[in-house]
């Protein structure tokens, strides 16, 4: 598969799975947390379907288009593991869906973030939130459930906070 086409499936995967997402979450409280802001694709699209009062967006730095950037106070900006973790102190388990697309392009980095993403995100959802990452976690409290759209096997894995 060339680089386009697997952008091409990964964007489609995305929107699927998103689209999913914002029925699952339509009536549920708790926030929507966006780790790995990128350009705000993701974030608009979260936005556009569930407005942006609950929305919050991480990312080590804005590189967002500027009609994708949250409103302020709603941006979070530096590494992952300060952000994420001050941000579970603050408001431990109020999330009710995460969506984390940090993949790196390097496989051992990507392989260290994965595992402490592993850790990071748990704290932030509240029991049943809805976790969609484009990559394999492990953590206890996180259920693996089989992908609700019919997308590429292994493009993204969705999880139940137990």
């Amino acid at each position: 598969m060339s680089r386009l086409d697997s952008f091409i499936a990964r964007l489609s995967a995305q929107r699927e799975l998103l689209n999913w997402a914002i029925g699952w979450v339509a009536g549920r409280e708790g926030l929507i947390l966006e780790v790995g802001l990128g350009n705000g694709r993701t974030y608009d699209h979260l936005r556009a379907g569930l407005g942006a009062d609950r929305i919050y967006a991480f990312d080590r730095a804005n590189n967002a288009n500027p009609l994708s950037i949250p409103p302020a106070g709603r941006l979070v900006l530096g590494e992952f593991g300060d952000s994420l973790q001050a941000f579970a102190a603050r408001h431990p388990g109020a999330a009710v869906l995460v969506h984390s697309d940090v993949g790196l392009g390097d496989p051992e980095a990507n392989a260290r973030q994965v595992t402490q993403m592993s850790g990071w995100l748990p704290p932030l959802l509240g029991r049943g939130a809805l976790l969609l990452s484009d990559q394999k976690l492990t953590h206890p409290d996180l259920l693996l459930q089989p992908v609700p759209v019919p997308i590429p096997s292994d493009r993204y894995f969705v999880y139940l906070k137990a």
